[in-house]
């Protein structure tokens, strides 16, 4: 197996005992989980500070939820597409959300380089992860572009922009559901007359 094979397997062996124990992750628990032996964690990263980076690197990735949003057939309803682009989405964000406060919460906090800050390399990845699902979800609104008041990619930048507000805003109990959120956006608020 190659360096970047074995780090990829330990990172996705790791990544929920990362969420499930934060930090406090001992490497006996890393090397049963990803049937190894300890000494194998440490000739694939240098410490648990590079595991745990890879791991919140592999979290941050977008490509499953672009994975899921592909696989969600074009020619369905709009509305059904739009709800399990949300699902997947929304786990995708719960995932990310889970283990950042995981890690947080067990102490791992790990403070930005201030000169990488000022030069705003820092977010390259997360505006590329965006474009990524901005463009992911224009391809669900494009079988109706004749149909829709907006140009597709605008649609989908709202969207995204609605969906992710709407889960920070409201509390667990009084979130509305996927297919509310969904009927809202494609029919508005106000009932027909």
């Amino acid at each position: 197996m190659s360096v970047e094979a074995r780090r990829a397997m330990i990172v996705h062996a790791v990544l929920p005992l990362l969420i499930e124990h934060g930090a406090t992750v001992t490497t006996s628990q890393i090397a049963r989980a990803a049937g190894i032996g300890e000494g194998t964690i440490f000739r694939a990263f240098k410490d648990k500070d590079e595991l745990f980076d890879a791991c919140t690197a592999e979290a941050l990735r977008p490509d499953h939820v672009l994975d899921a949003i592909a696989e969600i057939p074009v020619d369905q309803p709009l509305e059904d597409r739009l709800v399990e682009a949300a699902e997947a989405l929304g786990a995708h964000l719960e995932r990310m959300g889970a283990l950042m406060g995981a890690l947080h919460a067990s102490g791992r906090v790990k403070h930005r380089d201030p000169e990488q800050r000022l030069r705003g390399s820092w977010k390259g990845g997360r505006r590329e992860s965006m474009a990524a699902m901005r463009g992911a979800m224009t391809e669900l609104f494009e079988p109706e572009k004749d149909r829709l008041r907006l140009p597709p990619e605008h649609l989908a930048a709202l969207f995204l922009t609605m969906l992710f507000s709407g889960r920070r805003m409201a509390p667990d109990d009084d979130a509305p559901t996927t297919r509310q959120v969904v009927d809202v956006f494609l029919h508005g608020a106000v009932e027909a007359e």
